[in-house]
This record gives C-alpha cells, sequence and structure tokens, in this order.
C-alpha cells in the first residue's frame, strides 16, 4: 500500500464532481453537522425567535466550515505523508488551494453572521472561531492545545444566550460545563491519531500524555460536566440530571477499568457520557440563562 505522495496534497483535480465531494468531505462535516445542530438546539432552548435562530445557525455553520477547511489545507502535506485515509487533499480529490479559498470565504461570511446576532454575542463567537484557527495553525503542536477546544465549547452557549435581546448573558455552570466537554472533545478526537502525530512531530497535550493516559483521563472531564450540568442550576438536580449521573458515572468508570484490556473502551465511554451531557444540557433550555 505504502505512503501517499506528499506533492499530490497540492495538485488540482480534472473533475469537477469529484472536486465539489472532495470539497464536502475536508470540511470535517460530522463535527461541523454536530456542533451546528447543538446550537440551533440551544438557541431554540434558550428561546431565540426563528429569525436570531437562524442567524445563530448561520454563523456558527459558517465558522466551523472555515475551522474545517482550514485544518484540512494546512495539515495537507503531513496527511499525505503520514498516508492517513479519508483526507481529500491528501489524497488529491480536491487541491489545496481550492480548501483554502472555501476557508477564508467561510471565515468571511463568518464576521456579519456573527455580528447579526449581537456586538457581545459576534465578539464571543468570533474569538472562539479565531481560537480554533490558531490551534489549526500553531497551537495544537504546543502544550496549549486543549485551550482553543474549552475556549469553543464554553462559547457556544455563552453566544446562544448573548443573542438573545437583552443580552442576559450564560449561566456560569453552563459556561463550566461547556469547557469541560471542550476538553473531553480534544482528548477523544485526537486519541486515535496519537502515534502518527508522534511520527510527525506534533505534540500537543494529549500526545505528550500517550495513548494509554488520554485514554484513562477522557472520561474524567465528562464525567465532572455531567456532575455541573446536574448540580449546578439551582434548586435538586430533577429527573433529568439523576439519570444524567446514573448513566455518566458507571459508563466512565468501566471506561478507565476497561481501557487497560480494550483500548477503545474509554472512547466508548466517552461517547456514552458525552450523548448524556449533551442531551442534559439541551433539556436544561432556558436555565441556561
Amino acid at each position: 500500500m505504502g505512503t501517499q505522495d506528499p506533492s499530490r496534497a497540492c495538485a488540482p483535480t480534472a473533475w469537477p464532481p469529484r472536486r465539489t465531494a472532495g470539497l464536502a468531505r475536508s470540511c470535517h462535516p460530522g463535527p461541523v453537522v454536530a456542533v451546528t445542530a447543538i446550537a440551533g438546539a440551544l438557541g431554540a432552548g434558550v428561546g431565540l425567535d426563528a429569525v436570531r435562530c437562524a442567524l445563530l445557525v448561520a454563523a456558527v455553520l459558517c465558522g466551523q466550515l472555515s475551522v474545517g477547511w482550514c485544518n484540512d489545507a494546512f495539515d495537507a502535506r503531513r496527511d499525505a505523508a503520514a498516508g492517513r485515509a479519508g483526507k481529500p487533499v491528501a489524497e488529491g480529490s480536491v487541491s489545496r488551494g481550492t480548501v483554502w479559498v472555501a476557508a477564508f470565504t467561510a471565515a468571511l461570511l463568518c464576521v456579519p453572521l456573527s455580528l447579526a446576532c449581537g456586538p457581545l454575542a459576534g465578539a464571543v463567537h468570533l474569538a472562539a472561531v479565531a481560537s480554533a484557527w490558531a490551534y489549526n495553525l500553531k497551537l495544537k503542536a504546543t502544550a496549549l492545545s486543549w485551550l482553543p477546544y474549552v475556549i469553543g465549547f464554553a462559547a457556544l452557549p455563552a453566544v446562544a444566550a448573548l443573542t438573545l435581546p437583552g443580552r442576559p448573558g450564560p449561566t456560569w455552570w453552563v459556561v463550566t460545563a461547556g469547557a469541560l466537554l471542550g476538553l473531553a472533545a480534544h482528548l477523544g478526537d485526537v486519541l486515535p491519531d496519537i502515534e502518527d502525530d508522534l511520527r510527525s512531530g506534533v505534540r500537543g497535550l494529549p500526545q505528550r500524555l500517550g495513548p494509554t493516559a488520554t485514554g484513562m483521563l477522557l472520561p474524567v472531564p465528562l464525567l465532572a460536566a455531567s456532575v455541573v450540568l446536574a448540580l449546578g442550576p439551582a434548586g435538586p438536580a430533577g429527573r433529568w440530571g439523576a439519570v444524567t449521573l446514573a448513566v455518566a458515572a458507571p459508563a466512565a468508570l468501566a471506561g478507565i477499568l476497561f481501557g487497560r484490556t480494550w483500548r477503545k473502551a474509554p472512547l466508548a465511554a466517552a461517547a456514552v457520557v458525552a450523548a448524556a451531557d449533551v442531551a442534559l444540557l439541551l433539556v436544561r433550555g432556558t436555565a441556561l440563562v
């Protein structure tokens, strides 16, 4: 099989349908759709009207597209050298230049759409997008690789709350839970590629910890987010808070215990806990402000 020729990362593709499909795949469509959908659900949950909710969704969508395309364009040569599958730029399905143009176009569109949500909401969202670009271009290879994820995930519910008329702002616990989920997202996103990253000289926080320690650590911020989401609001945890804790605690413990014998156990446990956390976050709705 062998590794791919890094020069292919910059080679244009002659067949337009393949190039269009490659461009769509290179934006990291899974995270783009997931984060945009969560933003829309948060907006509806806090009580945004249809117009404001649509603006929020459009701003987040453009921001996420710009970040995904920036990531694939910047990492194209390294992905090609590592022979990573599923990387359209590295495979030659779409040219690096085309993806850079798409990234900057989406970033430019993100500016007016974000500011249309309100000056403060727009500033918070643009700061989160800028931190994600900083991750792609520099921070992912440093001990601060976790920081853009923490900023981005904490900002998402904050932007939804700040888009409301009067800008009431988010509660402390939803921002804290978002930051914890961001840390977990970083650990889980990097975990499968740690060994390839180390070979190519990328030494972010998970790479410095190593795959075993990262896998063992992964469920911890997710469980902490569950606790904050369940117990942060005033009053009792309620039925949904209790259900979330009942799911999260044993799942996180199982991920840690079985991590030594099954490499994917922490990641599987993290997926279960993350689903419970996001569900509870959405159920809280108007309590987020």
